[in-house]
């Protein structure tokens, strides 16, 4: 597909912004639409549109109507296992209604191709096979991974009754520069940012349990090749999905000592109760992700320290 009009939902957050940024850099006109309950106006290029409002927002339309978007890429989401857990109405409520305006806006104004963000990680659950592929069992732990999982099905459903494009990313354990040092998913950030201080780094559930971790600029380029491939119409939802990790295990202690390592600092690891829907491995098959021709660049140790740099 040649570079036309995108627009990137949730584009002002962390991986949002790196997708922007990549579809700038190819060619393309972005649009970002973001409420910033978690993002930032300042991580965007000014070459970017932010129109900020909510995805569950009737407005959207107006967007649609205005971009003539040929692409539309889903980045924006409830993405906490512990919220979704403590508020599972919330959950459903940004990742179902969400998708559900924004799919409905996308089959209204004619967009070729939705490129939905999903996560390797919850969909699967605790794997039966490492690295994961994804004809994997769909086993979700978390209100969280039942909501991503029924997107996909959501998604499916929108290509087959209106003839939309779609491709679907399962991320692994994304990391890199504007990651906000809170919250659940920036761990590497946290750990960063908590030995930059001095403070001891709790680790749930005895640090043996495993990630994928895999660098956002390589997230990045991942959205930017499914969104031009040649895909076929889909027959399930695994015919159009592609995980996008490293297929490397890394603990959550061998992650703190190389947080250490990075920062220059030795801190206290302390261990903290498991958190209710964690999973003790995760990392995916990418066969048909590197079979597109994309490969992850970054190694964890140089993805550290451009994390680190950023941070400074």
């Amino acid at each position: 597909m040649s570079p036309g009009r995108v627009l990137v939902t949730g584009g002002a957050g962390f991986v949002g912004s790196h997708v922007c940024d990549a579809y700038l850099e190819a060619g393309w006109d972005v649009t970002a639409v973001d409420n910033l309950s978690t993002g930032r106006a300042a991580n965007l290029s000014p070459e970017v549109r932010l129109v900020r409002l909510d995805i569950r927002d009737p407005q959207l339309s107006a967007a649609f109507r205005e971009g003539k978007f040929d692409v539309v890429n889903h980045h924006a989401a409830q993405a906490s296992v512990r919220e979704s857990v403590g508020n599972p109405r919330h959950d459903a409520s940004v990742n179902l209604d969400g998708l559900l305006n924004v799919v409905g806006q996308s089959v209204k104004y004619g967009v070729q191709r939705f490129v939905l963000i999903s996560s390797g990680g919850v969909v699967y659950g605790e794997p039966g096979q490492i690295p994961t592929p994804r004809t994997a069992p769909k086993r979700p732990l978390s209100p969280y991974g039942v909501s991503k999982l029924a997107s996909e099905y959501y998604m499916l459903a929108f290509s087959r009754l209106y003839g939309i494009g779609c491709a679907t990313l399962r991320y692994s354990n994304v990391y890199g520069p504007r990651q906000r040092a809170g919250g659940e998913a920036g761990v590497a950030a946290i750990f960063m940012d908590g030995i930059r201080r001095g403070e001891s780094l709790a680790v749930f559930g005895g640090g043996g349990q495993t990630r994928d971790y895999v660098f956002v600029s390589d997230v990045a380029a991942a959205n930017l090749v499914v969104t031009g491939a040649d895909l076929p119409p889909p027959d399930d939802i695994d015919s159009v999905a592609f995980n996008v990790g490293t297929e490397v295990e890394t603990s959550v202690l061998e992650l703190a000592r190389m947080a250490m390592a990075t920062v220059g600092r030795t801190v206290e690891v302390t261990p903290a109760r498991p958190r209710d829907g964690e999973l003790e491995r995760s990392a995916l098959d990418c066969s048909e992700t590197r079979a597109l021709g994309w490969t992850p660049e970054t190694s964890l140790p140089d993805g550290l320290a451009q994390t680190w740099e950023s941070m400074n």
